[in-house]
């Protein structure tokens, strides 16, 4: 996918914004986003228009991972198979589909034994 290093979930692009030193490696690296994640992002509630514009603009530098055929069928299989929540499975499954690893803090993704993980610790 167009040299594209990470998919980053929601949690890691939240610490990358924040400054969290977990996401000193990842500025730089060319990044995927799920469309789950662009959502997730941009409907908190007490989202600021400031903060909202920072999000936006992170968006305009990432490539936006869609769901695709190719992603329904694989979320609908790691949901039967691990009993994800529906937002991870997609995430997931969009990393495994394009072969990118995920970034993430979220410790449920590590039992999918067939997606390539970097674990973040903030």
């Amino acid at each position: 996918m167009n040299g594209t290093e990470y998919l980053l979930d929601t949690n890691a692009v939240v610490y990358l914004l924040a400054g969290n030193s977990c996401m000193r490696k990842y500025p730089g690296s060319r990044l995927a986003i799920s469309v789950i994640t662009v959502m997730e992002l941009l409907s908190y509630p007490s989202l600021s228009g400031e903060d909202e514009k920072v999000i936006r603009d992170f968006i305009k530098d990432c490539t936006i991972i869609n769901v695709s055929e190719e992603i329904v069928e694989k979320t609908i299989q790691l949901r039967r198979t691990y009993k994800n929540k529906l937002p991870d499975s997609i995430i997931a499954a969009s990393a495994i589909v394009f072969d990118i690893p995920l970034v993430t803090a979220d410790m449920g993704f590590s039992k999918i034994d067939e997606l390539k993980m970097e674990q973040i610790k903030p």
